[in-house]
């Protein structure tokens, strides 16, 4: 009996019924597989805190008001932008495509490339309404400081990137699948981890400076506790810049980019001018982590084990919806069923590596706080940034999963009690309260 099932779903996978089912359950156990193998030990194990004991009342209720609204949004744009894509799939624009082969001259690739750069433009467009409205809530809560103009002059670039960008994809990928049919999805896992690679290399200096100002960090205190700290951490953090983020927003961050020659370590301008030089110096530490422990090329190293059952998910996905569609493969009709299939695969991927980079995010912590030994600094500067930047502390939990690339605030101040706490070698447990 045991040998009869086995050839039955042996004859189910070479006829494809099962091919998509075994892909994507394969993919998943890949992608777990790797956030195990890549994830950082040595992490402080938070305590549990009370969000009372470190926010107002008043404190809490605007956040989560500001943020509960500004997530059904995000949700909303989602859902609009599938809405786009699925009819897109069900219904493709013959007659636009028509044209854009007319005016690809006939040329297939020239025709979807200029299918990509309007694909993605109309997804970038539709759901602007909800964009504008998450953004006029944000100036509502003093988040941003930008003009309506500004804001659509920046609007414009990115659009016109994106489609740019759009275009010399939707060409590729159409190309090999023209090129290979049938195993197009391993020169696309490769295109996928080169152009990571190119993204993270050359996006620090190429696309970045199109949307801000970044000046070296000039001298002066934050300076030299940089140098200090990064001599303490025994670590070649590049470059640190300075980041003009006030022009648009009031929140304050920073963030590690870059490979290579093009590695720095950025500081919001708002950071620097509105938290406490310890509260800096933290900050500075917990960058520094992500350094030390070369997270950036472990995300890397993630994307790059994780390409090929993706992208073989993505291809079961866009030949069953273009057949249904009755699309010609490597054709520009088949760009609507390859962008859903490619987002619903890259949603389903970022959800399985929040997990590595909630983790990463954790182990830099920890290490910002052994090497400034200053958790009540760590704490003040974890409670500072939720103020600032209106943050929920203590999320739902749903969403921390689907989309948190970060602990908790709350968790976060809970480590830093924990750390406290075994500075000064009392119990592991319990609650601080201030």
């Amino acid at each position: 009996m045991a040998t009869v099932r086995l050839r039955r779903l042996s004859g189910s996978l070479r006829h494809g019924r099962l091919s998509l089912p075994a892909a994507v359950i394969g993919a998943a156990l890949v992608a777990e597989a790797a956030v195990w193998l890549l994830r950082p030990h040595g992490v402080i194990d938070p305590v549990e805190v009370r969000e009372t004991a470190y926010f107002t009342r008043s404190q809490l209720e605007r956040a989560v008001d500001f943020r509960t609204g500004q997530r059904w949004l995000g949700l909303g744009t989602l859902a609009v932008q599938a809405g786009v894509l699925a009819f897109l799939v069900a219904r493709p624009p013959r007659r636009t495509l028509a044209l854009l082969e007319r005016a690809g001259r006939g040329r297939r690739l020239a025709a979807g490339a200029l299918a990509g750069a309007g694909l993605v433009t109309v997804l970038r467009l539709a759901p602007l309404p909800l964009e504008a409205i998450a953004r006029e809530r944000a100036v509502d809560v003093g988040l941003v400081t930008q003009s309506w103009s500004g804001w659509a002059w920046d609007l414009v670039k990115s659009v016109g990137i994106g489609a740019a960008l759009a275009a010399a994809g939707a060409a590729l990928f159409l190309g090999l699948m023209r090129r290979f049919p049938r195993r197009w999805w391993l020169a696309g896992a490769a295109a996928v981890v080169v152009i990571e690679i190119l993204f993270v290399w050359l996006a620090p200096v190429v696309l970045a400076p199109l949307f801000n100002r970044y000046e070296k960090l000039p001298q002066g205190a934050t300076r030299t506790d940089v140098t200090e700290l990064a001599r303490r951490a025994g670590v070649d953090a590049g470059e640190v810049y300075v980041v003009d983020a006030s022009r648009r927003t009031t929140s304050a961050n920073a963030f590690v980019t870059g490979l290579g020659h093009t590695k720095r370590v950025v500081l919001y301008d708002t950071l620097i001018d509105r938290f406490k030089p310890g509260e800096v110096r933290v900050v500075v530490a917990h960058e520094l982590g992500h350094v030390r422990q070369h997270d950036v090329r472990r995300g890397m190293i993630w994307v790059a084990i994780v390409a090929a059952p993706a992208m073989l998910v993505v291809m079961l996905l866009t030949g069953c919806w273009s057949r249904r569609a009755g699309a010609s493969p490597g054709t520009a009709a088949t760009l609507p069923a390859f962008a859903l299939a490619l987002a619903l695969v890259s949603f389903g991927a970022s959800v399985v590596s929040n997990q590595l980079s909630r983790r990463i995010e954790a182990r830099a912590d920890t290490f910002a706080l052994d090497l400034t030994r200053d958790a009540p600094g760590f704490i003040d500067l974890e409670r500072g940034l939720a103020v600032a930047n209106v943050a929920d502390p203590d999320p739902p939990k749903i969403f921390v999963w689907l989309f948190g690339t970060h602990p908790p605030t709350i968790e976060r101040i809970g480590a830093g009690v924990s750390f406290e706490r075994s500075q000064k070698g009392a119990p592991e447990s319990g609650e601080q309260t201030r």
